[in-house]
């Protein structure tokens, strides 16, 4: 079973977007232009991650095969649903 030290940042762009590195190298390993899309990484926590843990909304042996391959690993935000992406929409005219 691998484990490894790795830190969370979160995105102050997108809501619910985390970006999981290994601490030991950073974020050195996360292309630029990632960067610039993700905005400036907001540290959140540093944590032991094995395959046996448990994540909100990724598969741990996922998030360390990623970080392994390409050195981090990129937690999008979940997909909204149909019916809430009626409260995000302008009204266009008013009615009473």
């Amino acid at each position: 079973m691998s484990k490894r030290l790795c830190e969370i940042f979160k995105s102050p762009r997108r809501d619910e977007m985390y970006l999981y590195v290994d601490r030991a190298r950073g974020l050195t390993d996360v292309p630029e232009a990632l960067l610039e899309r993700f905005g400036k990484p907001v540290s959140v926590t540093v944590m032991m991650l094995s395959e046996d843990k448990t994540l909100a909304r990724a598969k741990a042996g996922d998030v360390l095969a990623a970080i392994e391959t390409q050195g981090f690993y990129l937690q999008m935000p979940p997909a909204r649903e149909a019916y809430m992406l009626d409260s995000y929409k302008a009204p266009t005219e008013a009615r009473y």
